[in-house]
């Protein structure tokens, strides 16, 4: 046994389930399951959250502009991967509102409680 995962799973017609993973990195690619692509969507945020946390903490950017800023980005970096890279019709998820919705306000309590870890360990002595 290697140990390792496969990326794609028999199912029981014979076919081939591919992988998450492996969907999320493809353009274009067929989302059978809307729970599926609504956690790729969170987690997606999620990992957005973080990496913005940790940029504006050691930049070190401040107050209600940092803020903003981390909604546009994360709204429009989803807003390009929902339309243009995955090429998803919006109206099967619930519209655009409800995509832009889906674990905001959790990566938002992400990204500040990161911004603020980093901020204080980079500007307080």
């Amino acid at each position: 046994m290697s140990g390792g995962k496969s990326r794609e799973h028999p199912l029981a017609n014979g076919g081939m389930k591919v992988s998450v993973w492996s969907k999320v990195l493809k353009s274009n690619e067929a989302w059978e399951d809307k729970d599926e692509f609504l956690d790729v969507i969170y987690w997606f945020r999620q990992i957005i959250a973080i990496i913005l946390g940790v940029i504006w903490g050691v930049v070190p950017l401040k107050g209600f502009l940092g803020i903003a800023i981390f909604c546009l980005i994360n709204a429009g970096l989803l807003y390009l991967y929902v339309s243009s890279f995955q090429q998803v019709d919006e109206e099967e998820y619930g519209g655009t509102r409800e995509l832009t919705k889906k674990g905001f306000i959790t990566s938002f309590a992400l990204f500040l409680v990161v911004w603020i870890i980093f901020y204080t360990a980079f500007h307080f002595d």
